[in-house]
């Protein structure tokens, strides 16, 4: 349980509030994934529900707010189809949101937030979202902006592997 709040804590670290010069570093079991985007494996003895509940009680305690819930393979599975589990959480700093809104429209498209946490065939549950550290990084956002988008989501993965 240790290593799912280390990796939750983590999602939320990359996403929302470290100074770019001081970010956290990845859990060992978070990587780099194509298409700028970062995975955390859940550890083997943390179930996906448990992943999730932990995921969502760090947002609470950062003052993000779950503003969407989309359980993507149970609409897969009502339109006919077969799909491993997997679920789209998004959260949001509203506050956070108008800054960097207000300094550039582009930033819209990030929100919210998101974290989905998908089963592999192998039924191993992982934590995957933006890499916010590469992308905030090329924004040239003014110093007062800077740590916004990047210190909740390491913190976010962290936990979601404690």
């Amino acid at each position: 349980m240790k290593q799912l709040l280390i990796n939750t804590l983590i999602l939320f670290g990359l996403s929302f509030h470290a100074q770019a010069d001081e970010l956290v570093e990845l859990a060992d079991s978070c990587e780099e994934a194509p298409m700028n985007m970062i995975k955390c494996k859940v550890i083997e003895d943390v179930s996906f529900d448990d992943a999730v509940d932990s995921m969502k009680l760090r947002a609470n305690m950062l003052n993000f707010k779950l503003v969407g819930h989309m359980p993507l393979s149970e609409q897969v599975k009502a339109n006919g189809g077969v799909s491993n589990r997997m679920e789209i959480f998004q959260f949001c700093d509203a506050n956070i949101a108008a800054q960097m809104v207000a300094y550039s429209k582009a930033f819209a498209g990030y929100l919210p937030c998101r974290i989905s946490v998908v089963l592999d065939d192998d039924d191993q549950a992982w934590l995957i979202t933006l890499n916010m550290d590469t992308t905030m990084s090329d924004a040239s956002l003014p110093g007062e902006l800077q740590g916004l988008g990047i210190d909740g989501e390491p913190e976010q993965q962290q936990g979601a592997n404690e």
